[in-house]
């Protein structure tokens, strides 16, 4: 069992109009009918400036104080504010995560590889592909990997055939999304 931590996102859909458009012929992801994840240009926190109470629930980490501890906190702090998307997640996990965190209330969406100190880009969705290390295709409609097995694999594929790419040096990151 892990102990996730939530962070509030912007959902990025086709909702977006033009943006989502553009972004769908730029990135080649034809499958996608959203984007779930935690790269912070296309899916970025909600929260835009820490309060001092967030202190008491935050992640108090390099490069991940965005992320809360305290669901509840979480819901309190971000009531209101719209569009909002509320992910549980798990950073480099060592097992599959499907069913690794329960909440009824959440759902499994898969794998992302960000690297929150190489600039909080996800090198799946949004750093132009790295054909090397995986294929478009193999990514779900929402811009995740299915299995944790996969997600290792890609990510140590782009450390070896991209070792200059920035992008390439990225964490797993399991993710569920409040539905």
């Amino acid at each position: 069992m892990i102990e996730p931590w939530y962070i509030a996102v912007e959902p990025f859909s086709p909702d977006w109009g033009d943006g989502w458009t553009k972004y769908v012929e730029w990135s080649s992801l034809t499958q996608l009918k959203e984007v779930i994840g935690l790269d912070i240009s296309l899916c970025p926190c909600v929260i835009k400036n820490l309060e001092d109470e967030d202190w008491k629930h935050n992640v108090q980490e390099d490069y991940v104080i965005d992320f809360f501890r305290d669901l509840e906190y979480l819901k309190t702090r971000v009531a209101g504010i719209e569009p909002c998307s509320i992910l549980a997640s798990a950073r480099n996990p060592q097992t599959e995560c499907r069913d690794a965190f329960f909440d009824p209330h959440f759902q499994f969406k898969g794998y992302d590889l960000v690297g929150m100190e190489e600039g909080g880009m996800s090198a799946l969705t949004n750093c132009g592909g790295f054909p090397l290390a995986f294929q478009n295709d193999e990514l779900s409609n929402v811009g995740l990997v299915s299995d944790l097995p996969r997600a290792l694999e890609i990510q140590t594929s782009l450390l070896k055939h991209y070792p200059e790419e920035h992008h390439a040096h990225c964490d797993v990151w399991a993710l569920w999304r409040n539905e």
